[in-house]
């Protein structure tokens, strides 16, 4: 069961580090999605909380695909299995960042966000954050179990 858990994360990490490598080469699909957005100063228009720069974008793809690896690492998926401890500590901290990210800045992002109506907040209420909870149960699982 830890093997098709562990096959199911690195499924999902690599295609979201795909997702992101395709917004670093200049891909707009989903970007209103993707990036927070905050109201304008004394209006009820949106904007963008940030404008993402293509190599930040490259950086986090490439940090998504190290933690596809390092599960893989974990159960020896393509790669020898590593039962060293310092590994399992590595991949709960990760999964320790996924739930913080659930959590949330309490303005932008995660369950307690406090700017609720833009296409960001929805997505990261229904999807980003319960996928973050699951992605580090699963992390957690993968490195313990």
């Amino acid at each position: 069961m830890t093997f098709a858990l562990a096959q199911w994360l690195v499924t999902i990490f690599a295609a979201i580090s795909l997702v992101h490598v395709y917004w670093a080469l200049g891909g707009e699909w989903a970007t209103v999605a993707a990036v927070p957005q905050v109201p304008v100063e004394g209006g009820v228009q949106l904007h963008p909380a940030f404008e993402p720069q293509g190599w930040i974008t490259l950086l986090v793809a490439t940090a998504l695909l190290v933690i596809a690896l390092l599960v893989c690492l974990r159960v020896g998926w393509w790669l020898p299995q590593v039962q060293h401890r310092a590994l399992q500590w590595v991949i709960s901290a990760i999964a320790i960042l996924l739930f913080a990210r659930a959590i949330g800045d309490s303005e932008l992002v995660g369950f307690f966000k406090e700017v609720k109506d833009s296409r960001f907040a929805r997505w990261d209420t229904w999807v980003y954050s319960p996928l973050c909870v699951v992605l580090g149960a699963g992390l957690l699982a993968v490195a313990w179990v």
